[in-house]
């Protein structure tokens, strides 16, 4: 009897857990950014920078994959994400004129709204912890959000969720380097999961980091 309740076990389903590989690849602004495994990168600010290229993300190795420019003293808050080579992949900016902090997110150099790729705005105007939804351009109706953001972003400590569900997708999570410390950096660290458009999740961050840099009210 023992043997046939101990093979039992193995054929009983186990619950739905936050590890759970996706169903499908979220691929959103390039295939080539999807990997089989997890993808681990790292965010740089340049707190004294002045000129493009306000982030840096780098890989495990020291390798920069993308970096992260902006309009300064520009009408609206800009950034463009490019890579290595300095191709633009995805125009970010703010929309003008809304409650909710929304911020829109273009296909290359273009913000013209057929370019749209994805759209994420606060899921209440007023926060005590992160919460942002992300409404993908052929969601029109936006009743149910394609991705969640919730977290503390102080802490650098969030998550990235696959629509309203508890599959996570990406993870926010401090990095403590004294030579970041010394040369005045904010460096923090995102891990991709598995079949997740890496290139997708780092625009995303940087928009968050967007929101909460303006949380004492400037909406």
């Amino acid at each position: 009897m023992a043997d046939a309740t101990s093979n039992n076990q193995f054929h009983h389903h186990p619950p739905p857990t936050i590890n759970q590989p996706l169903t499908h690849p979220i691929s959103v602004i390039c295939p080539q950014y999807l990997a089989p495994y997890p993808v681990d990168l790292t965010i740089t600010e340049k707190t004294f920078s002045l000129t493009d290229g306000d982030y840096a993300v780098t890989d495990i190795n020291g390798n920069i994959v993308f970096k992260i420019k902006g309009k300064l003293l520009s009408l609206r808050d800009k950034r463009s994400l490019v890579d290595a080579a300095g191709n633009t992949l995805i125009t970010m900016r703010q929309k003008v004129m809304t409650a909710h902090r929304r911020w829109e997110a273009f296909r290359g150099d273009s913000t013209d709204s057929k370019d749209l790729l994805f759209s994420v705005k606060k899921s209440s105007f007023f926060q005590i912890k992160t919460e942002l939804d992300v409404f993908f351009a052929t969601n029109k109706s936006e009743d149910v959000s394609d991705l969640k953001i919730k977290g503390s972003y102080y802490e650098r400590s969030c998550t990235i969720f696959h629509g309203n569900s508890n599959v996570i997708v990406a993870q926010m999570h401090k990095q403590h380097k004294v030579k970041n410390i010394v040369l005045g950096k904010d460096a923090f660290g995102v891990t991709i999961y598995p079949n997740v458009d890496y290139a997708f999740i780092i625009s995303l961050v940087v928009i968050l980091d967007e929101i909460n840099k303006d949380r004492d009210g400037r909406d």
